[in-house]
């Protein structure tokens, strides 16, 4: 049953990560209270939340507690339990529910799911044994990608198979044990990626196509507008809106793509919930990705999209803290946000870094002045 929620009422967050918190302070924006259940003390959501309960994610009781304190339930990331969020449907308001949650924490079901809408993926093959991989390996050749179904992030739990040594590695990790997938490698010229946000209303909105350089498999930066032309970036928003519509989307999905030199589009990964390379939408845009959610699950309408400015995002991780403390000073057009993490260890990723100009090529050289990051320049697209 949909219902709006009005200012004063209170949404709860699962999860206490930078995405729960951004979420809680765009709410608190709008006048809600919010609640956060993560089971680490001091977590980033806790910090800015009216209510924090710390408790594990398979923790039914922290669950209750969760829905006796909120009107509306949402989740910063795919990886809760999904037996909680059975119950947080049957005692809660949860209106994104669980099955968008059981496709797209599985990448066997979530490419299958995806083929299924005649989208294209790379070619894929499901596998648990060493004559899965075998076989697999036969059929797609390689290079190819072997990654475990569930559970691995910013590389993690990913293995690339060019030669044979790299096939012995994959077959020390096929033990029969843990489910895989190995997907066919996509000579991609661009990873791109759409935020499209879906309301409890059945409206949808979709926010401009964003360009991902990654560096040592985490999202190094990202610059909008993507730097294609206007005919590939919206057959990419068309892509992104027909997954969220076919597949009853409630709240922010973000679709990371592939594109290739001859401008095919692949889809790589969805994700049901805010993303890092949404994140220039807080500064750039007229409404955020973080806005417009609490706008999706609330019932409100949801907020324009406009791109107001071009825009680089840079991440911040744990070894970039101390340069990014030491030129504060030359932050005049800059807009620093950090996540309230403990401990700045390297490849943690600790904030993030907006630039606004009248470019992207001069939101690029902004970054790059301040001799934080090295900004690997990359090929425009050709028309």
């Amino acid at each position: 049953m949909r219902k709006t929620i009005l200012p004063g009422e209170s949404i709860g967050i699962l999860g206490g990560g930078q995405l729960g918190r951004m979420m809680a302070i765009a709410a608190k924006q709008m006048g809600f209270r919010t609640a956060v259940l993560d089971p680490t003390k001091d977590n980033p959501c806790a910090q800015v939340s009216d209510v924090a309960i710390f408790s594990n994610y398979d923790d039914p009781a922290g669950a209750k507690q969760l829905a006796n304190c909120t009107d509306v339930i949402t989740y910063e990331f795919e990886n809760v339990d999904l037996g909680t969020v059975g119950l947080l449907e049957k005692i809660a308001y949860l209106p994104q529910g669980h099955v968008v949650l059981e496709t797209t924490k599985d990448r066997l079901n979530e490419k299958t799911a995806i083929h299924q809408l005649g989208i294209p993926v790379a070619p894929f093959y499901a596998v648990t044994t060493k004559d899965d991989l075998k076989k697999a390996i036969k059929e797609l050749g390689t290079p190819s990608v072997l990654k475990t179904t569930q559970g691995g992030y910013d590389g993690k739990g990913q293995l690339v198979i060019k030669t044979e040594e790299d096939l012995m590695k994959a077959n020390d990790w096929v033990d029969g044990t843990i489910p895989y997938i190995l997907e066919q490698w996509v000579p991609f010229e661009k990873e791109i990626s759409v935020i499209v946000t879906r309301s409890t209303t059945g409206e949808t909105a979709v926010f401009p196509v964003a360009e991902n350089i990654h560096k040592n498999n985490i999202l190094h930066y990202t610059v909008v507008p993507a730097r294609m032309t206007q005919s590939v970036s919206d057959r990419a928003m068309k892509l992104a809106t027909k997954i969220a519509k076919e597949l009853d989307i409630i709240g922010t999905l973000a679709v990371e793509m592939f594109l290739t030199k001859d401008h095919d589009i692949y889809v790589n990964e969805l994700a049901p919930r805010p993303h890092n390379s949404g994140h220039f939408t807080i500064n750039a845009c007229e409404t955020s990705q973080f806005e417009q959610h609490i706008r999706a699950i609330c019932g409100w309408p949801l907020g324009k999209t406009t791109l107001l400015k071009p825009v680089i995002m840079v991440n911040i991780l744990g070894q970039h803290m101390e340069a990014i403390k030491e030129n504060i000073g030359k932050y005049t057009d800059a807009h620093l946000h950090l996540y309230g993490k403990d401990e700045a260890k390297t490849g943690r990723k600790m904030g993030h870094l907006n630039l606004l100009a009248d470019s992207v090529e001069e939101a690029i050289e902004k970054a790059e002045s301040l001799n934080i990051w090295q900004i690997e320049k990359e090929r425009s697209m050709s028309k």
